[in-house]
Order: structure tokens, then sequence, then C-alpha cells
């Protein structure tokens, strides 16, 4: 298993390491004759150090060793994080702007209720969206980052809900023979958090998109360009197993109308445990990503190379 390389005392390294996830800090990493596949996460989450965690469990379960910079928006005041952890952890666009990376993972953000251009920074995530065509190999988009991506790139829409798509949904893959897949079950379940959607319909009218995966209840899962660089991604494979419960009883207590996610709790039960069956789908998912579309697909020297803008 090769390691995940991660900044010295980010708060993630004791949590993962108690998973025995392998984790590397970067002075012991760069006394390696290797080199590590570099990706950058624009976490747009609030709670960005529970996000961090669950992304580098994925990561970290992959044989490749992946040095991580994580990216937060400049153009954005976090209220859930502490300025600290930013200045010690994270970097701005302005730091990287002329890097490349060999992947990007772009995160979800709670701001579904917003058009795109009502978004406080969507100026600047258009900007690095347009700098990832030419400085990123492969981009995996998680669900409002997924959104946000196909209506950049493409133009489409997302689409307000009735009712909250919420619960966890079995899933059946439309290519049997993507490299994407591999080891996945005929059916495999994802959890997903959102009020708006993506549909089949729109996606279908551009031909260098195919849709990789469906549900018959939560709609269109993966979508990918026929290049296979991007990645859009609606449901939250990295999540926990009390995520959703901690968004449930969270609406619940603030007497927000929510109603029980589906297919979650023992029994539709809230007072009963969690049965957590998505957990090899999100590890195979991530690691097929990094091995099949980033580590045999980049240049070996593609990140080397820097921009002169």
């Amino acid at each position: 298993m090769a390691p995940v390389i991660i900044p010295e005392h980010l708060p993630a390294t004791e949590e993962l390491k108690k998973e025995n996830i392998f984790v590397m800090n970067e002075l012991r990493a760069i006394h390696q004759d290797i080199r590590p596949l570099k990706l950058v996460i624009l976490n747009l989450m609030p709670l960005k150090i529970t996000t961090e965690t669950q992304l580098l469990r994925l990561i970290g379960n992959s044989l490749i060793q992946v040095d991580i910079v994580f990216l937060h928006m400049a153009s954005h005041t976090s209220r859930n994080t502490a300025k600290s952890h930013l200045e010690a952890f994270y970097h701005t666009f302005d730091d990287i702007r002329t890097k490349r990376f060999d992947g990007m993972i772009i995160t979800g953000a709670p701001i579904e209720h917003l058009d795109f251009e009502e978004v406080s920074y969507w100026d600047e995530l258009s900007e690095i969206l347009e700098w990832a065509k030419t400085h990123v190999f492969s981009t995996f988009h998680i669900c409002w980052g997924a959104q946000a991506g196909l209506y950049y790139h493409y133009g489409i829409p997302k689409y307000p809900l009735e009712e909250k798509m919420f619960g966890v949904f079995p899933h059946t893959v439309e290519y049997q023979h993507e490299p994407l897949f591999r080891g996945f079950d005929d059916v495999f379940h994802v959890p997903h958090s959102r009020h708006t959607e993506i549909r089949e319909e729109d996606i279908r009218q551009h031909r260098e998109l195919d849709i990789l995966s469906t549900s018959d209840i939560s709609g269109v899962y993966i979508v990918a360009d026929r290049a296979r660089r991007n990645f859009y991604v609606t449901g939250h494979s990295e999540y926990d197993r009390e995520t959703l419960a901690k968004e449930y009883f969270r609406d619940l207590n603030k007497g927000l109308p929510i109603r029980m996610p589906d297919n979650y709790f023992i029994g539709d039960d809230p007072e009963q445990e969690v049965h957590i069956n998505w957990k090899s789908h999100g590890h195979l998912l991530f690691s097929n990503w990094l091995n099949y579309y980033v580590y045999q697909m980049t240049e070996y020297d593609f990140v080397e190379k820097e921009s002169s803008d």
C-alpha cells in the first residue's frame, strides 16, 4: 500500500492512522526516489477537516503514492473552519496557478439554492475550472461541484427537487467494461444529499459526454467526457457512516422540514444504528480513478511543465 502524502500535523492524520490508512508527512516523502501523483483538492465544504478526513481515507487506500495540496477560495471567508487551519494547511489559487497537477478533486458545497452566478466565488471557481483544462490532467467533481462543472463547461442546468434527495440508493453501471467500475457489484449503493438534480435529457444533447452510471431513484450518478479527463459524480461515496444522520438530526433540531434518509437507519428507525453498505464502492471508485485515469494516463513529466502566464 503506497502512502498519501499530507502536511505535517494535519488534524486528519491521527484518525487515518487509527484506521490503518498509510499516510506520510512531506519531510519523509522527499527522501524517497518515487514521483508521487500531484493531487489538488479544492475543498468547498464548510466543515473542511471532516471532508479532508473523508477524502484522504479513500485516497490513502490506493497503491499509488499521492502528494496532496489543499485549496480554498480566496474570495470566500469560511465561517466554519478556523483561519489558523486554513493558513497552516491550505493554499489559494494564486499560489498554484503556474503549477500543474495529475489530478484534482472539487468537492460539493451546500449552496444549491443559489443560481451559479449568484455564488460569491463563482468568478474565482470559473477561473479555476478554465485553468484546469491545461493544468490538470484529470478532474473528479463531486455533487454541487459536479453540477457546477457541467454548467460551466456545457451549460447544463440544475433543477430544484420537490423534496430533498436524501438517503442511500442502489445504482447500476451503464458502461460495463469501463475501468472506473472494475471490481464493482452489479448493483452498488451510494449516499445522496441534495436539493437539485441534473437531467439525463440535457446530458444526452452533448455527444462528448457519456452517462456511466444511474439510479432508478436518484437519477444520473456519474458522467464523464469522452476523453475521460473529467468525471462528474452526483453522490457522496466519501461520506462516513454517520454523515447523513448528523444532517438529519441537525435539521430536525432546527425545526427545518426534513424527512428521514431513505434506506439508511436499520428498520427505518432513527434510534437504531446505521449499517454502512457503500464503503467498498467508495474505495474502489477513488482507487480506480487514480490508477486508470490519472496514474496510467498522465504523461510522466506533465506536472513538471509550468505555465509562463
